[in-house]
């Protein structure tokens, strides 16, 4: 199964760049768009296993981490910034970032990024379900 991402960054040129670096990778980028609002429309349409949303957008104040958080539980988001400090990845994780994809954008990492994250997200739901089923 082809892993779904959305792209929600208002730098043209980085959303090319991110779309060719997952496509590359072998993921199916469904959409993209320049804000937040467009964004969650997208994640609507979609309903992609993923989103990758640059900073901007999650700092403009529309709350989309939350929204998103609330209405796609499952979808994992990752935060496209160019830098980020301790207490930025922090509040970050707290509101629901699930990984960080860092600009100037290395395909590798961004790569190894969104699989290792997935990775973790499906162990944590098959143990999850494993401990529902014994209790």
């Amino acid at each position: 199964m082809m892993l779904k991402a959305v792209l929600i960054d208002s730098s043209a040129v980085a959303r090319g760049l991110l779309n060719t670096v997952l496509t590359d990778g072998g993921y199916d980028v469904c959409g993209q768009g320049h804000t937040s609002a467009l964004g969650l429309a997208l994640l609507v349409k979609h309903r992609p296993h993923f989103v990758c949303i640059a900073r901007e957008q999650v700092e403009d104040g529309t709350d989309v981490v939350r929204s998103i958080r609330e209405q796609f539980p499952k979808t994992l988001i990752f935060m496209i910034s160019g830098g980020i400090d301790a207490a930025s990845l922090q509040q970050a994780h707290a509101m629901g970032v699930s990984g960080f994809i860092v600009k100037p954008f290395m395909a590798d990492t961004v790569l190894k990024t969104v699989r290792n994250t997935v990775i973790a997200m499906v162990r944590k739901q098959q143990a999850l379900a494993v401990a529902q089923k014994d209790a």
